[in-house]
């Protein structure tokens, strides 16, 4: 695309000043693979874009290792965010490191207001900020996440080959967990609270209770985390094989997770029945201007994932850079973007 310019988006050479008096073509909420993704590409379509999270990385920073992104073989989630936010640091947008505190839209624009007390205004925003995943409140639960303690059956089953691994939940997503940690683990121990499973998928009952390997632990809860420097074990409150303690080598805490729709839904986003951002093939949501993006939205349905979110991210960019580039006279560098 040469040296053409559009006159009517700020330059790469300018976004390196934060400035609370413009007004931005994009505001990004979230520090994650959607949001840095969506940055990437409103900046390559020259549009002024900010970011503003005060997470760095989001589910994936802590996620441990990661054997299944593309191009990768195996990397550290935390490394692996580094390099989205080093990309996107190329083209000197802003990143406001501080939690939005309110959001709101009035004369078709957006103001966001941190944390801190800055305040930003964008004519489109993306809401990139995923999910909280509900924990057990164990000690060490977060410190060892990574180190023994993973929230992703799907992202961290290939680590544990030959080795002993615990889920615990009673849901679709733990069942599902389970069957696919027996094709890789020697064992696996299904730990539920409750004495019946919460409305697993039939065909997922049928290839749990069909995997030899899976033990399942019902009406049983989990009490302590055991280990020095990261997970060995875990202590329940009932005996499994004449011990309340398992030596493991992971656990997999499979108990769901809540988007964080709040603030979409202050703004009159439609959320569905589990509270996911409702959005198009493009991203937008039923408000005129605000896009979602990744874990936050049902765009993936249940397959919640780095690179889902990513390329959701790329697209919800692209239909915020067509929402903001629909003057009468498009620049010749919008009309090749636009073929």
């Amino acid at each position: 695309m040469g040296e053409e310019t559009c006159p009517a988006t700020t330059q790469p050479e300018v976004r390196q000043l934060v400035d609370q008096t413009k007004r931005y073509d994009v505001l990004i909420a979230g520090q994650g693979a959607a949001a840095f993704s969506a940055a990437l590409y409103a900046a390559r379509y020259q549009m002024s874009a900010i970011i503003v999270g005060g997470i760095f990385g989001g589910e994936t920073a802590t996620g441990g290792i990661i054997e299944n992104y593309p191009g990768y073989p195996e990397i550290d989630g935390f490394d692996l965010m580094l390099k989205f936010r080093e990309q996107v640091d190329k083209y000197e947008v802003p990143v406001i490191e501080e939690n939005i505190n309110s959001i709101e839209r009035s004369d078709d624009e957006f103001t966001v207001t941190t944390e801190g007390g800055q305040t930003f205004k964008a004519t489109t925003a993306i809401l990139a900020i995923g999910r909280e995943r509900r924990r057990l409140w164990l000690d060490h639960e977060e410190e060892w996440t990574g180190r023994g303690v993973s929230f992703c059956s799907t992202c961290d089953a290939p680590m544990h080959r030959g080795n002993t691994v615990a889920v615990v939940g009673g849901g679709n997503a733990a069942v599902e967990g389970a069957v696919l940690l027996s094709k890789y683990a020697e064992q696996v121990y299904l730990v539920y609270r409750q004495d019946q499973f919460t409305r697993p998928e039939p065909i997922n009952l049928q290839l749990l209770d069909a995997a030899k390997n899976v033990e399942q632990v019902m009406g049983t809860r989990v009490m302590e985390l055991k280990g020095d420097d990261g997970l060995s074990g875990i202590v329940l409150d009932n005996e499994v094989r004449g011990s309340k303690e398992l030596e493991l080598d992971g656990l997999f805490i499979e108990i769901g997770a809540d988007p964080r729709s709040e603030l979409a839904s202050k703004l009159g986003a439609e959320l569905n029945d589990q509270g996911e951002v409702l959005v198009d093939k493009e991203m937008r949501t039923q408000v005129h201007g605000l896009f979602a993006a990744g874990d936050l939205t049902n765009a993936s349905g249940d397959l919640k994932q780095t690179i889902t979110a990513a390329a959701q991210g790329a697209i919800a960019a692209t239909a915020a850079y067509y929402e903001v580039s629909t003057h009468p006279n498009a620049c010749q560098w919008h009309a090749k973007v636009e073929a």
